[in-house]
């Protein structure tokens, strides 16, 4: 089954000048494919990326060997870079490993947490609740973020958040950022989070992390 996601394909901003760019230009090539504003089957032409983003072909050039070596690009002699299809087996594997990971760093959370730690937590769900209210997606997107960096940061589990990052990295964040309903109920998702581990559940906390990706797998498969 192949993914479409081309209704809430993300814009691409124009990425600034910097003596190091192609990890920047992969993130911005690795976004609009997960997203659907690059199809299956269609090619990544460097010139008219280069010119898109504002950089040279060189940067482009090395993003996109980096991308074919990721999988989500092959090579095809004399015609250059194709988008490879993700099918919906993909999505729900890359689902499962960001569950599995964010649960065991919300429950290893839970048992270092402090009156403190819980305090940020509601801060930054209020933000995120502030953010769904005035449905601006980018701020959903990024207070969404925070959320689960603080998660991470007081799990102290430096690997297992750079295992986790490295997986979010190919998954359309927009489009959870985009619909309200998913907003809102990522909001409670927090909410029932944050009461668990003060109250030092850390089974629950686990679970309602990891249910929070199955949800949003979920979402993702409504487009399909």
């Amino acid at each position: 089954m192949s993914l479409d996601l081309t209704r809430t394909a993300p814009s691409t901003p124009p990425i600034p000048r910097r003596p190091q760019l192609s990890e920047d230009v992969a993130v911005s090539i690795r976004r609009r494919i997960v997203a659907g504003a690059l199809k299956p089957g269609s090619f990544v032409r460097i010139d008219e990326t280069a010119a898109e983003l504002g950089v040279s072909a060189t940067p482009v050039r090395e993003a996109l060997v980096s991308l074919r070596g990721e999988g989500l690009l092959e090579s095809v002699p004399h015609r250059g870079y194709r988008v490879v299809e993700l099918t919906q087996q993909d999505i729900d594997d890359i689902f499962w490993l960001q569950g599995t990971i964010a649960a065991a760093l919300a429950e290893r959370a839970s048992r270092r947490v402090t009156g403190e730690h819980l305090q940020q937590l509601a801060t930054l769900n209020d933000d995120l609740r502030d953010a769904v209210t005035r449905a601006d997606a980018d701020a959903v997107e990024r207070c969404e973020f925070e959320f689960h960096r603080a998660i991470n940061k007081i799990a102290g589990g430096t690997t297992l958040a750079w295992f986790l990052l490295g997986a979010v990295k190919y998954t359309p964040t927009h489009l959870h950022a985009s619909d309200t309903d998913w907003g809102q109920r990522a909001v409670r998702a927090h909410e029932e989070l944050i009461e668990a581990m003060r109250r030092g559940d850390h089974r629950v906390a686990g679970e309602l992390m990891r249910h929070q990706f199955t949800g949003a797998a979920t979402l993702v498969r409504s487009f399909s």
